[in-house]
């Protein structure tokens, strides 16, 4: 039947959003009233809804975000220096296009990774490409590389993402060796790509933390043109019902 030779079409061009829309216009006399260039819009348009719905969930597949974080999910009732206003304007991502980075810093528990995690997922939405790491797990991460071989492939693979979520950054002293490949993984973004960066320790301490001070003044150079500051006070948020990772 002709019918099921343009669905097979379709759905050989790819065009799988196109083809499940016309089957439900098949099966509903709601739309053999409407003129043929409304049907064929309405067409493009569930393909174009379902290619967008494809392209998020597999750029959040690929970024590995730590929890399900939004930004319509932050809460900006509890006192702990959030501002609306900036935090809204982060969430457009203006900041990714510019190759800026941002440091989300305040102690334990005031929701850094769930910030943090909310301006990836935010990016992400707006067609950017992320990817969250680990400090310490990073770390580990390129010694493994260095070892096998790898090394080379796995600095440019982060190299590439549009957004690189640092979590837990300093969170203990680093040795001279993490200390240099620390400033790898910055120089690669420098003004070519954008970082988000949580830690315990204020920016101003940073550069102690980094322990080698030649360094430390190459990373803090990089990192400080064009840093976007949020900085979390107050108490834990963490409760015996909600994961540390989930706090908004």
């Amino acid at each position: 039947m002709l019918h099921t030779r343009t669905t097979d079409a379709l759905l050989n061009l790819r065009l799988e959003g196109m083809a499940t829309a016309l089957d439900e216009q098949r099966s509903s006399a709601n739309y053999q009233a409407l003129s043929f260039e409304d049907r064929l819009a309405m067409l493009v348009d569930r393909e174009i809804g379902d290619r967008e719905n494809r392209r998020l969930t597999r750029l959040l597949k690929l970024a590995k975000l730590r929890n399900n974080a939004v930004i319509e999910d932050v809460d900006f009732r509890v006192s702990r220096g959030l501002e609306r206003s900036h935090v809204l304007a982060l969430a457009e991502s203006s900041w990714v296009a510019q190759h800026h980075s941002v440091a989300i810093v305040g102690p334990t528990g005031v929701g850094k990774t769930f910030l943090g995690c909310a301006l990836a997922h935010s990016a992400i939405r707006r067609g950017y490409s992320a990817l969250y790491l680990r400090a310490p797990r990073m770390l580990e991460d390129l010694v493994i590389a260095r070892a096998d071989g790898r090394l080379a492939k796995l600095m440019s693979s982060w190299a590439r993402v549009d957004v690189l979520l640092i979590d837990d950054f300093l969170i203990r002293p680093l040795s001279s060796d993490q200390a240099a490949d620390t400033l790898e993984v910055i120089e690669d973004r420098a003004q070519r790509r954008a970082t988000i960066i949580t830690s315990q320790l204020p920016v101003a301490h940073w550069h102690e933390a980094m322990g080698d001070e030649t360094l430390a003044d190459a990373m803090l150079d990089r990192l400080s043109h064009n840093l976007h500051r949020v900085e979390l006070r107050g108490e834990s948020m963490r409760t015996s019902d909600m994961p540390a990772t989930d706090l908004p």
